[in-house]
């Protein structure tokens, strides 16, 4: 007996496997899904998500997610990930794009990407954008735990601007 299946009866399948631990069984689903139908961009941030996660083939996880955001431009969940892949790599042009295009797209978590633009210009030693994109970060966090992050990030970017501060000593008699 034949089944068939269409594009998305096998994506949840291939979603189903990997929320079960079968990432091998995914994966391969998804590497099935991406040859009958190239232009399926969810397969296409899930490949992504294996790629960077698992496997931390950056390279191919740079080219999925970057499939998916040119596919499907309103997915809102492939933003966070592409843009936590490009900050770890220190690529300034795709944070730059990346971020512009998220922060513009319904449903991003615009307190991730903002936390994640605070972190990228932490990790260029640029306090002063990093500390800017932190505190916009805090305004538009709802969650708890995302906020004590984000406060931690705001307390560790101060101490560093104060480390940083050159002394001044002064020899009196």
């Amino acid at each position: 007996m034949d089944n068939y299946y269409s594009i998305e009866e096998k994506y949840l399948q291939a979603v189903d496997e990997l929320s079960f631990g079968e990432t091998p069984k995914g994966l391969n689903i998804l590497n099935q899904i991406i040859t009958d139908e190239p232009f399926f961009a969810r397969a296409h941030y899930q490949l992504g998500m294996i790629h960077y996660y698992k496997i931390q083939d950056y390279q191919t996880a740079g080219y999925h997610f970057k499939t998916c955001m040119e596919l499907e431009p309103s997915f809102p969940d492939n933003y966070t990930h592409y843009l936590d892949l490009v900050v770890f790599l220190g690529m300034e042009k795709s944070v730059s794009t990346i971020s512009a295009q998220a922060l513009t797209t319904p449903g991003v978590n615009k307190a991730r990407i903002l936390d994640l633009l605070g972190l990228f210009y932490e990790k260029q030693k640029d306090w002063n954008k990093a500390l800017g994109y932190y505190q916009e970060a805090f305004m538009e966090v709802t969650e708890k735990d995302e906020r004590k992050d984000i406060e931690d990030s705001l307390k560790r970017v101060r101490l560093k601007m104060k480390q940083k501060q050159a002394y001044t000593y002064f020899i009196t008699e």
